[in-house]
């Protein structure tokens, strides 16, 4: 069985040259193929994903996005946000391309909500290069944190020293499991359980003492827990 193809006429965007615009027009092979009996379109190294831009055009869009918002950069290069953000995608996953499957040794563990509903995805950044290195899960289970490890490997998981979470138990738990990574508890996380424990212990003496004595704790609140706050920079 023969396959045979046809040429179609594309017009694709390039860097602008000063404020006129460059398009490049080029034929792009459509073949016929024989085994799943659909139509290939010839691929170039220099073309972008989205079919009508090139390469460098799209790092161009990724570099504008950086600095300013998808609708500014759609105004300036007159395209649609949806296109800008199409193309400033391609850009971030050459970065991550880049930048290759990270090597921590120390790592921060958190989750973010991406809507409302308790509805979270893990993040996990490396502490030293001060980068998110992963995203992920459906929530903050052990399991959605066990994708992590799973995603880095038991080799580069052995290079990690010291794990930075909140006391939430799921996270203590994984982590736990790997005893040569030594958890660090946040400093924010830590203060509030100290607050809510003073803030007991206050409201516990205000009931056990006297009327007369109780004027000393009352309005004292703030005093007491104001000097569990940590020091300023």
């Amino acid at each position: 069985m023969h396959s045979h193809y046809d040429k179609r006429i594309r017009t694709i965007r390039d860097l602008d040259c000063g404020e006129k615009r460059i398009y490049v027009e080029l034929e792009l092979r459509r073949v016929d193929c024989p085994i799943c009996g659909g139509v290939k379109t010839e691929r170039l190294e220099w073309l972008a994903n989205h079919p009508h831009f090139t390469q460098r055009f799209a790092m161009h869009v990724g570099r504008l996005c950086r600095e300013q918002s998808l609708s500014r950069v759609a105004q300036l290069l007159r395209l649609h946000w949806e296109t800008i953000k199409d193309l400033e995608k391609q850009y971030l996953q050459k970065l991550v391309d880049r930048a290759g499957t990270p090597a921590p040794q120390a790592i921060g563990i958190d989750e973010i909500s991406i809507r409302k509903g308790h509805v979270y995805r893990m993040v996990v950044s490396d502490l030293a290069r001060k980068r998110p290195i992963w995203f992920g899960g459906q929530g903050r289970t052990e399991e959605d944190l066990e994708l992590f490890f799973s995603w880095l490997g038991p080799r580069k998981t052995a290079k990690i020293r010291l794990a930075v979470i909140d006391m939430w138990k799921p996270f203590t738990n994984v982590v736990s499991l790997r005893p040569h990574i030594r958890i660090i508890y946040d400093e924010f996380h830590i203060l509030r359980h100290l607050n809510d424990a003073i803030d007991q212990v206050r409201r516990q003496e205000y009931f056990r003492l006297s009327q007369k004595d109780r004027r000393f704790i009352k309005g004292q609140r703030y005093t007491l827990l104001e000097q569990m706050e940590p020091p300023g920079p």
